[in-house]
């Protein structure tokens, strides 16, 4: 257990909210924030501790607010306090999904209705300022991040700019929606009877092609998958037009997830293999281009 590790456990079990914490075990999966998980009162609980990372756009205010949200439409386990670097979540019996799991074609029937919600319905829950996650400001401030703290990728930094910059093009205008912007297979939770939707430091204002195109790059949905979770999703045949602008906004998701793993190389304290994953995310984004490059 590293020194960070130890220190989550500690502020989690800490709270003053607790009678006689007991139980607690820090939870795997956590690559911006730690996630204990303990029992107080006979109840389980999962404590989130965090604090705002500026370098990813994390605010920790609009992670509850739109957790709040998606709360209010059941999608989302209930709140049961907050402070300064602390969420505190009713705990969820339940399965986590991976990448296989996802591409099961009957989770994806099941994961299509839960998306639809939170885009449609939890902006009717929303109280107060609510931050837009546009990716491609995001991959501006990346490489500027980059450059600044002298990464050893800045030599690719010229060229992704002008890729994402043609992709920005490409993606033209857009509807917005409530997105959860972050569909890695971990944020799902499979309870049996229904879906749950973790992990909403990156919820805000968005296109629903970037949830869309993450949930299909994050779990390398299969060509006939991607279009029938557009055909689904839209509620109309695709268009060649479409399916384009969703092919662009497919590429700006994987660049994202590899630029944000970039930084997080020379920021985050968690013990997490971010050069592997950096490797893992450019591959795809590579392999991703190619194919849009040749539609």
């Amino acid at each position: 257990m590293t020194t960070a590790d130890q220190a989550a456990l500690d502020r989690a079990t800490s709270l003053s909210i607790w009678t006689a914490p007991e139980d607690a075990v820090l939870l795997g999966g956590g690559i911006t924030n730690f996630n204990v998980a303990l029992s107080d009162g006979g109840r389980r609980y999962v404590v989130r501790v965090g604090q705002d990372i500026l370098l990813h756009q994390i605010m920790r205010f609009n992670e509850q607010t739109v957790h709040r949200a998606a709360e209010a439409i059941g999608i989302a386990p209930a709140i049961r306090h907050t402070e300064p670097g602390i969420l505190v979540l009713e705990y969820i019996e339940a399965t986590t999904l991976d990448e296989a799991g996802v591409r099961d074609d009957a989770m994806l029937e099941r994961i299509l209705p839960v998306l639809k919600k939170c885009h449609r319905e939890a902006p009717l829950h929303l109280r107060g300022p609510v931050l837009t996650f546009w990716v491609f400001h995001v991959l501006r401030d990346y490489a500027a991040t980059l450059r600044a703290d002298q990464s050893r990728h800045v030599p690719k930094l010229d060229d992704l700019l002008k890729t994402a910059e043609t992709l920005e093009r490409a993606v033209g205008q857009v509807d917005i929606v409530l997105g959860h912007n972050d569909l890695l297979a971990a944020n799902f939770l499979d309870a049996g009877d229904k879906l749950w939707l973790l992990d909403w430091e990156y919820g805000g204002f968005n296109s629903p092609l970037f949830d869309l195109a993450g949930l299909a790059s994050n779990n390398e949905l299969a060509p006939a998958q991607e279009n029938w979770l557009l055909e689904n999703y839209f509620e109309t045949p695709l268009t060649d037009e479409l399916n384009h602008r969703y092919h662009a906004m497919k590429c700006a998701s994987l660049l994202r997830e590899t630029m944000w793993s970039m930084v997080s190389e020379i920021h985050s304290d968690i013990d997490f293999d971010y050069a592997d994953y950096t490797d893992k995310n450019l591959t795809r984004f590579e392999s991703a281009l190619s194919d849009f490059q040749s539609m």
